[in-house]
C-alpha cells in the first residue's frame, strides 16, 4: 500500500485549508526532523513523499525500523521556505504516529522474546481509515507482522458467520469460494472449539478473548499442522503469558488504535 499521489493531496488540503497565508515566506531555507524521545523510526517513506510532492530535496538519515534517540536528525530538506513550511506539519505528524506504532511493537516484540523466540507479534485490521498502510508498515518496521492488510488477503471466519452458518458450513461455504492459495482462519472462543474448528478445514485457529490458560489448552487439542493465534485485548504485559502457550500468533488491535505517538520536532534553519 504505498503513499498514493490522491493521499498527500488531501493530507495537505486538510492542513493548508484554502487560503494559507501562514506559511507565505520567502526565498530559500533547510530543515530537519528532530526526535525528542527515544524510539523506533517509522513512516519516513510517506513523509518523504510528502515533501517530494511539493519540490523539496529530501535526505533521510536514518531507515525505517531503526531505533533513534532524542535529539537524533532522522531527515534534511531544503527548498522553498514556502514548501518546507506546508509539508512540516504533515510530516511530523505521519513521522510521529508510525514511530509510535513502530516503537510499540518493539515492545510487545521484545515482551514475547523473553519466553519465545518463533511466536509473532500482528496487528490487525483495527487501524485509521486512510491511514492503513502507514500503520501496518509502521508495525512491520517494529518487527511485528502486518496480518491481513484486506478482507481480500485471508477469510475470517467470526462468531456471526458460525451464528448464521454453523462452524462446519461456514468453514465449507468459503472454501468453495477462495483461491487454493487463501488460507481460512476460524475464530473461537472455547478451547475444545479449537479442535472443532481445525478438523472441518481450518488452516488458523483464533482463540479470542481467552485467557492464557485456556488458550494453552486449546493449543494442545489442536493437530500439529495447525497455526494457532490469540487475540482479544492482549496488553504488552500479557504478552510473556500468551507467548508462552505455544501460539504462533499473537495479534493484537492495540499497536495501531492505542499507540502514543513519537515526540517530533521540526527545525528549520
Amino acid at each position: 500500500m504505498p503513499v498514493t499521489q490522491r493521499q498527500i493531496e488531501a493530507w495537505l488540503r486538510e492542513d493548508l485549508g484554502h487560503h494559507d497565508v501562514t506559511n507565505e515566506v520567502p526565498g530559500e531555507t533547510t530543515g530537519r526532523l528532530v526526535t525528542k524521545t527515544d524510539g523506533i523510526v517509522a513512516g519516513l517513506n510517506a513523509t518523504t513523499a510528502v515533501f517530494e510532492y511539493l519540490g523539496v530535496d529530501v535526505e533521510t538519515t536514518v531507515s525505517d525500523g531503526d531505533r533513534i534517540e532524542a535529539g537524533e536528525t532522522v531527515l534534511r530538506v531544503e527548498g522553498k521556505a514556502k514548501d518546507v513550511l506546508r509539508a512540516e506539519r504533515v510530516a511530523v505528524n505521519i513521522t510521529g504516529h508510525a514511530s509510535g506504532i513502530a516503537t510499540q511493537t518493539h515492545e510487545a516484540v521484545n515482551a514475547a522474546r523473553e519466553v519465545s523466540e518463533s511466536v509473532e507479534i500482528a496487528g490487525t485490521r483495527k487501524t485509521t481509515p486512510g491511514l492503513r498502510g502507514i500503520e501496518k508498515r509502521a508495525v512491520v518496521a517494529g518487527g511485528g507482522d502486518s496480518h491481513r492488510l484486506d478482507l481480500s488477503h485471508m477469510v475470517m471466519v467470526k462468531d456471526n458467520h458460525v451464528e448464521e452458518m454453523g462452524l462446519e458450513h461456514a468453514v465449507e461455504h468459503f472454501r468453495e469460494r477462495v483461491s487454493f492459495a487463501t488460507k481460512v482462519e476460524v475464530e473461537v472462543e472455547q478451547p475444545e472449539d479449537g479442535r472443532f474448528a481445525a478438523e472441518a478445514g481450518a488452516d488458523i485457529v483464533l482463540f479470542d478473548n481467552l485467557s492464557p490458560a485456556e488458550v494453552e489448552r486449546g493449543v494442545e487439542l489442536l493437530p500439529e499442522d495447525t497455526l494457532a493465534e490469540a487475540s482479544g485485548g492482549i496488553t504488552i504485559a500479557d504478552v510473556p503469558d500468551y507467548a508462552a502457550t505455544g501460539v504462533d500468533v499473537i495479534s493484537m488491535g492495540s499497536l495501531t488504535h492505542s499507540a502514543p505517538s513519537l515526540d517530533f520536532s521540526f527545525r528549520t534553519g
